[in-house]
């Protein structure tokens, strides 16, 4: 049975979108996604936890994304885990593991300079 690597999330953006560009000029945006949960602890009390993730986005979709995205804004982002391993300048093993987003759905109210809500890789 082959393995199913498939991350769904609905949350606001940490920050807006960074924009970046590889060596042979392909776009790359990254930015945090905020996810959040709150439930009642034993005495009623309500509890609310949030996790950050490591959003990436590639090409047309990076740059959608940092065009029309912007810390705050609730989306919707369907994509994979990926973790990269790398040694620091001081030669300690460091790694993080991200999104690598495919389809990216804005859930804000849809703005006049926004082409359409819905934007896929």
């Amino acid at each position: 049975m082959k393995g199913l690597n498939k991350v769904t999330l609905i949350g606001h953006l940490g920050k807006d979108p960074e924009m970046l560009f590889t060596e042979a000029n392909v776009a790359v945006a990254k930015f945090t996604l905020a996810t959040s949960e709150t439930y009642k602890d034993k005495t009623g009390k309500l509890i609310t936890q949030t996790e950050w993730h490591q959003i990436v986005l590639w090409r047309s979709l990076a740059e959608m994304a940092q065009k029309y995205l912007h810390k705050g804004n609730l989306i919707y982002l369907e994509g994979k885990l990926k973790t990269r391993s790398w040694d620091d300048k001081d030669g300690n093993k460091k790694s993080v593991t991200e999104i690598i987003g495919d389809h990216l759905m804005m859930l804000d109210k849809k703005s006049d300079n926004q082409p359409s809500n819905d934007f896929e890789m």
